[in-house]
């Protein structure tokens, strides 16, 4: 990681791929895209923290996922925001 990137915050990660889904369904390399444009590039989310983190916030029924085809036409599972999601994304950021 360089001086004009930051690690995360413990808990900021769950936010930050709700925020990144909420706009457009996205695979798992769309949204570590989606939040490095979200923080102006002063945030890098490890892979190795990224899919677990999809894979927890998908069992708390906050996303949902789906097979698709990216846009190289290769198999990629593609995350969306589900209602419970988006309330609680509303709740985090409005609070």
């Amino acid at each position: 990681m360089d001086s004009k990137t930051t690690e995360l915050l413990p808990g900021t990660l769950d936010l930050l791929i709700l925020k990144a889904v909420s706009l457009k369904r996205l695979h798992g390399y769309g949204v570590l895209l989606r939040i490095h444009q979200i923080s102006r590039k002063r945030l890098e989310v490890p892979q190795g923290s990224l899919y677990p983190a999809l894979y927890r916030l998908e069992h708390q029924g906050l996303i949902t996922s789906e097979w698709g085809q990216s846009e190289n036409k290769r198999r990629a599972k593609y995350y969306t925001l589900t209602r419970t999601g988006r309330t609680r994304l509303r709740q985090e950021t409005d609070g």
